[in-house]
């Protein structure tokens, strides 16, 4: 019986330690931790944009009329001065004919007032003549002379006013003439057509756009919205790296030629354009291109680098001591308790931040979070459980 007795004591003592080691060991914080790595570090900008050929030029009209021809569609390359489109010309040849008929009436109207003048020279000399050697001729006849003659100089000045006007005319309405031909301004290729045959164009406003013609689609540029909070890190000549939704598997790369300065404003989001020039000599990309850009503001090599969520980490039992909030800060594991360690930082990509200086090594581990109960508090990523 005593040793039954024994036996039971010893059981309870036992349980109770067993309970009370398993009950501190649960109470006891546990943390997830993630390492120290040696690699390199790629600090970006991000933005969307649209791939735009680097020249377009918009071709339109300067006269209106229904358009009789189309020698150029969609796609079509093209060389400067070639007929891409013709407007009916008809009425514009019979304004030519009509402004020619009138150059030659205002011609003939310039030798008849010749003939005019010459006659009335002859007649004030005559006059002139008689009246000097007292012959019967009055002096009003020869006042009358005199003032036909300035009257046919005058007629004569306005004959060949209106030779210069018909001229004018003439010149105007072949032209306007030529203008029918719509030839194209460059080499390129037309990016779109924006009439069909039988269609009438009216230039009496505003010049209609008849096609849209890139210049050069083996060059392309992607215009960018860079935020604003991000535009003070861009400079021209850092690379870019882009990918199209048409090429989800290839990245494109570019280089940043223009950071323009004229904000835009969309919704009280201030913006500003970022042009980045792209090679295309394979043609893969097209006008109108949405594009997920990455400007390289900054590249680091063979650097330690630490998990950018191991620095916003604090242990709860220090949240109201604000004197260790100061810097950049890691926790480390130490005796099972948490060790804060000061560290710099330099650039960050996202994932990773650069170490510049503390008292961490590569390989170390530092705490990235804390698990209370068995339960993950916040982070998704899957480091080692200490």
């Amino acid at each position: 019986m005593k040793k039954i007795l024994i036996g039971v004591v010893i059981g309870i003592i036992l349980v109770v330690a067993l309970f009370f080691g398993f009950r501190k060991k649960e109470n006891q914080a546990k943390y997830k931790l993630d390492k120290v790595l040696r690699g390199d570090i790629v600090a970006t900008v991000n933005a969307t944009g649209t791939v735009n050929p680097v020249s377009t030029i918009l071709v339109g009209t300067q006269v209106s009329g229904k358009i009789k021809e189309i020698y150029a569609d969609f796609n079509s390359f093209v060389k400067k001065s070639q007929l891409i489109a013709l407007i009916d010309p008809v009425l514009f040849e019979a304004q030519v004919e009509q402004a020619r008929a009138n150059l030659m009436s205002a011609k003939a109207n310039v030798e008849k007032a010749e003939a005019s003048l010459l006659d009335a020279k002859r007649i004030l000399e005559r006059n002139t003549e008689l009246f000097v050697k007292n012959l019967i001729i009055s002096k009003s006849i020869l006042d009358t002379s005199e003032t036909n003659y300035e009257a046919g100089k005058s007629q004569l000045s306005a004959a060949k006013a209106q030779v210069a006007q018909a001229e004018a005319s003439l010149s105007y309405a072949e032209t306007n003439l030529k203008y029918t031909k719509i030839l194209s301004p460059v080499d390129g290729i037309v990016v779109s057509r924006n009439v069909d045959i039988g269609q009438t164009v009216a230039a009496s406003f505003q010049t209609p756009t008849l096609f849209t013609i890139a210049r050069d689609l083996s060059e392309m540029q992607i215009d960018t919205n860079v935020d604003e909070s991000d535009i003070g890190v861009i400079i021209v000549g850092q690379d870019v790296e882009f990918t199209v939704d048409a090429y989800p598997e290839l990245t494109f790369k570019g280089t940043v030629f223009q950071v323009r300065n004229a904000p835009i404003n969309i919704q009280n989001v201030i913006t500003y354009d970022v042009v980045v020039k792209v090679d295309n000599s394979d043609l893969r990309l097209k006008p109108g291109m949405t594009a997920n850009v990455s400007i390289i503001t900054a590249r680091k090599k063979d650097v330690l680098k630490i998990p950018n969520i191991s620095l916003r980490f604090k242990p709860s039992e220090n949240e109201n001591k604000p004197s260790e909030r100061k810097g950049s800060t890691v926790w480390t594991v130490e005796n099972g308790k948490p060790k804060r360690i000061e560290v710099v930082t330099g650039i960050s990509d996202g994932s990773y931040t650069e170490l510049v200086s503390g008292n961490i090594k590569e390989g170390q581990e530092v705490i990235t979070e804390s698990i209370s109960n068995g339960k993950n508090n916040s982070s998704s990523r899957m480091p080692r459980m200490f």
